[in-house]
């Protein structure tokens, strides 16, 4: 009878996370997509809340050698967002809330104006955007557009945002918004004229999503002239 103990196990590979996960140093292992990568092996390094991953690959350049890359990846799921406008009025509704990562990079508040979005989760995105809009804006959206999706920072972070559109008006409105106080959250709402949001861009408008839907709502959206 040996005396060895059993190993416990790693959270997140072969017992559950503090989010029920396991197999998390699985994903990306069988991509077959472009030829000229191939995945040697995954190993997780975090999955606190999120997965931060390092994955060994061997790539092939354009002049035909190949070299063996490590690149860290970081997986907080996909998103959606979606730019909430009053033609009649010319208005948008943003949501102001304390971004810490901006915060300790340079914001000088860390309090951003930016469009209503989250994650997915198990939805869809039509229905997660649905559910955002509605948790921090208070209004109850009617047909919806989407725009297109987009990688926000390929070179690190895998996540997918799908970018929406919708009018809103008093009609839609059901609450008063604010976000899920359970979650922590705690958004103000901000409505601005649409041609002083487009001028506000760079300097008290920061966040790229928000930008990009703006600037889609000029060139060809609901603003387009």
């Amino acid at each position: 009878m040996s005396d060895q103990i059993p190993s416990p196990g790693i959270p997140g590979i072969d017992i559950p996370d503090r989010r029920g996960r396991v197999g998390l140093d699985q994903v990306g292992r069988d991509l077959t997509g472009n030829p000229d990568v191939v995945v040697r092996d995954v190993k997780l390094l975090s999955s606190s809340w999120f997965v931060l991953r390092t994955t060994t690959i061997d790539y092939r350049h354009r002049d035909g050698h190949w070299s063996t890359e490590h690149r860290e990846t970081y997986d907080r799921g996909n998103g959606a967002t979606i730019l909430l406008y009053d033609l009649d009025r010319r208005t948008v509704l943003f949501t102001r809330q304390f971004r810490f990562p901006a915060y300790v990079n340079g914001s000088p508040d860390g309090l951003l104006l930016e469009t209503a979005a989250g994650l997915l989760d198990d939805d869809d995105a039509e229905t997660a955007i649905r559910r955002e809009a509605e948790e921090e804006t208070g209004h109850r959206i009617g047909e919806v557009q989407h725009v297109f999706d987009a990688f926000m920072s390929p070179g690190s972070v895998t996540e997918r945002l799908h970018f929406f559109a919708a009018p809103y008006d008093t009609s839609t409105r059901h609450s008063d918004g604010g976000g899920l106080v359970d979650d922590g959250e705690d958004i103000e709402i901000v409505e601005l004229d649409f041609d002083a949001a487009l001028a506000a861009i760079g300097s008290d408008i920061i966040d790229a999503k928000t930008i990009m839907l703006l600037q889609w709502a000029a060139l060809s959206g609901p603003f387009a002239r």
